[in-house]
């Protein structure tokens, strides 16, 4: 029996929560603003450019193209872990102020071109500015979706990630106007089961696990603190995230 793609929507509420590319593709349709929450990599390191004054360019492939893109936009290529400038939240804290760098993520990087595409105002989100983008939210009202991107199994298929469902239930649990959907509800149970013991939760993860083997358990504390930077990440038209004023709000 053929079902209609609409039923996916969550149409009747104003905030909404969904995983990956395919949400962003069914779900971020409608929608005024679209957040995209990359815990343990991608959005907090965005959120951490962001708080040295710089900016951040989504870019979906690490290749030959991504080198000529960065070339073009006179910034910095982040490499693998270990390398100078990377996806590593606690290597970037050290990075020169007002630095500008290209960020190369299946996960966040690609959901953030595929919610672009939907003319929605585009946020990266994550643990560190929950609240901050929560304010902004309710500030400008309207629709909202939080898209956890997730992580990748070896086969590319999406392998949900604890530490995003709970960011993004962080950030719903402030959107008291708004009216949830009931996959939003699940986001906010998983963040209020979670809020009183995230360090260890994220550490004990598989994604946390992961990143404890290959040698960057930092990254995890530093992705793992709540509320500690009012930096609210917005796309601009230039395709790259930037720091939103808040006499904008």
């Amino acid at each position: 029996m053929l079902i209609h793609k609409d039923l996916y929507k969550q149409a009747a509420f104003t905030a909404r929560f969904e995983w990956g590319y395919e949400g962003v593709e069914q779900v971020g349709s409608g929608s005024s603003i679209i957040v995209i929450v990359d815990v343990l990599s991608f959005s907090t390191c965005v959120d951490v450019v962001i708080g040295r004054e710089g900016i951040v360019y989504p870019y979906r492939v690490k290749d030959d193209t991504a080198s000529r893109f960065a070339e073009q936009k006179g910034a910095l290529l982040a490499g693998s872990r270990g390398e100078r400038i990377s996806l590593s939240p606690a290597a970037l804290q050290t990075i020169p102020l007002n630095s500008r760098i290209v960020l190369p993520s299946p996960n966040g990087s690609t959901c953030t071109v595929l919610a672009k595409e939907h003319k929605a105002s585009v946020i990266a989100g994550c643990l560190r500015n929950a609240s901050a983008v929560a304010s902004f939210v309710r500030a400008h009202k309207g629709t909202v979706t939080i898209i956890a991107c997730g992580e990748r199994w070896p086969s590319g298929a999406l392998r949900p990630a604890i530490e995003d469902i709970i960011a993004a239930g962080a950030i719903l649990h402030e959107l008291g106007e708004h009216i949830l959907s009931p996959e939003a509800q699940m986001a906010v149970a998983a963040y209020t089961s979670a809020r009183n013991d995230l360090t260890h939760l994220l550490l004990q993860s598989s994604s946390g696990q992961e990143l404890i083997h290959r040698g960057y358990p930092e990254d995890v504390h530093v992705a793992a603190l709540h509320n500690v930077s009012e930096n609210v990440p917005v796309l601009n038209d230039d395709m790259a995230y930037e720091a939103v004023s808040w006499d904008e709000l």
